[in-house]
């Protein structure tokens, strides 16, 4: 079975805002008593991502 991989381009800023609004929606989700499971593996993922610099051509 083929898995999908999906990329996003985000600066510095943008993923440190990315991850306090994930941080924040696992304390929701902590205080009303629901699993964390899925919002703890992508906080994994996000705060492990290499940061790649590249170049846009514009054509």
């Amino acid at each position: 079975m083929k898995t999908d991989h999906f990329y996003i381009n985000l600066t510095a800023d943008e993923q440190n805002q990315v991850l306090e609004s994930l941080i924040k929606l696992k304390n929701r989700l902590t205080a009303q008593g629901k699993y964390t499971d899925a919002v703890d593996d992508v906080i994994l993922k996000i705060s492990k991502a290499k940061r790649k610099r590249f170049q846009i051509r514009y054509i």
